[in-house]
């Protein structure tokens, strides 16, 4: 893993065509903006972990979160 500091308005480049700006630093919260080409997917990665996790669930698992999702599960 590489690591860098970066300040606002501070930039990274990878693979020469995706830009991640640092937009905003506010206590431990840290706004960044992506630009990059439409056919470069970008999720957040807990969306992935979800997708992942639900994939492998059985059916009833897959019922708790959905009603989790929507506030029933607490």
């Amino acid at each position: 893993m590489l690591i860098l500091s970066r300040k606002t308005e501070e930039k990274v480049v990878i693979a020469g065509n995706i830009e991640i700006t640092v937009v905003e630093i506010r206590g431990d919260t840290v706004k960044l903006g992506i630009n990059a080409p439409k056919d470069v997917k970008i999720y957040r990665s807990e969306l992935v972990d979800a997708i992942r996790e639900a994939a492998q669930a059985s059916p009833s698992d897959l019922e708790k979160l959905s009603k989790k999702l929507k506030g029933e599960g607490k």
